[in-house]
Parts: C-alpha cells; structure tokens; sequence
C-alpha cells in the first residue's frame, strides 16, 4: 500500500524527534565521559542510518538536511556547516558502501560512516578557520570514529525492534541483510 503525504510528513517528524532526543542526550554523555566536545558519539546517525537502510535515501537526506538546520538555528553558522559537512560526507560514503557487491559488515559500514562525518567536519573546519591546524584532531577524531560506529552499528541493532512499527519493511530490506 502506498502512504499519502501526510503519512510520510508525520513520519519524518518523528525520526527528526528522536535523532533530536538521542542529539540531546549525546550531549549530556560526552562530559560524564570524560570526552572532548569535539567527539561526539554519534546517536543521533543510528537514525539517518536507519532511514538509509529501511525507507531510502531521500528520508537519509532529509534528515541530515533538518539536523544541519536545526544545529544553525540553535547554535549558529559553524555548527550548521560542520553538521551539514558531516552528515552529508557520512551519507554519501554510506550509500557508496551499499552499492559494494556482495556483503559488508555492520560494523565496516557504520565506522566508514563515522569517519567520514568526522573527516567532513574536520575539512569544514579548516575552511571556516583558513588553517589545515584544525586537522590536527585527526587521528584523535579517526580513532573515536572507529570506536563510536562500531559503538552507534550495535545501538541501531539493539534498537531495530523499537523501530519494527516505522516500517513493515525491516526484515525484508536487502540493504540490511547485505550488512549481517
């Protein structure tokens, strides 16, 4: 069956609502963590992930694009660029990997996406700032990308059950059995 608008409205609205509360919530981690503000764990990408494997890219799009504004709109032009550079770097590199033939695993697929939305910000920050000094967080920012996609690939299948009432399609999506 084939949903209306309005369906596909209100279903953006609640990924945007729950990649924004697992945006908030990342934010109260990272100092109980003991985490530089710059490392992020990336909760809110388990939701652009999702739409990517389970209902296209041009839900992963839209959310990406709403969380860049979203980020302008409370705290400012950096963080609406830096975010919009990541996630589209991220969503990019993640729909490459999905045209891999044959099998890919969750966790290759998840970390790439991680480094990428890293390298992303790290390269929009050296162009805001007119200094490469800002690569300097690379290795830093390379490594957490390694541990926080493996970290966001186990959260997405822990919470794919939640998500089993979004789309009738979970079980059945190739993209997601390619990445088992």
């Amino acid at each position: 069956m084939r949903r209306g608008g309005s369906y596909r409205i209100a279903h953006m609205g609640m990924l945007f609502a729950v990649a924004l509360v697992l945006s908030f919530l990342e934010s109260a981690l990272v100092p109980l963590l003991g985490l530089m503000p710059a490392m992020k764990i990336g909760l809110a990408n388990i939701v652009v992930m999702y739409a990517l494997l389970f209902l296209g890219r041009g839900y992963a799009c839209a959310l990406v694009l709403l969380k860049a504004l979203f980020a302008f709109l409370t705290r400012g032009f950096t963080a609406g660029v830096l975010s919009l550079l990541g996630g589209s770097a991220s969503l990019l590199v993640l729909c490459l990997l999905l045209l891999w033939p044959g099998g890919l695993s969750g966790y290759l697929f998840s970390a790439c996406g991680a480094l990428a939305h890293n390298l992303g910000q790290l390269v929009g920050a050296a162009i805001l700032l007119s200094s490469a000094a800002a690569l300097g967080y690379a290795p830093v920012l390379m490594i957490a990308g390694l541990i926080m996609g493996g970290i966001t690939w186990w959260l997405l299948k822990a919470l794919l059950p939640y998500f089993a009432h979004l789309s009738a399609k979970n079980n059945q999506n190739p993209l997601y059995k390619k990445l088992r």
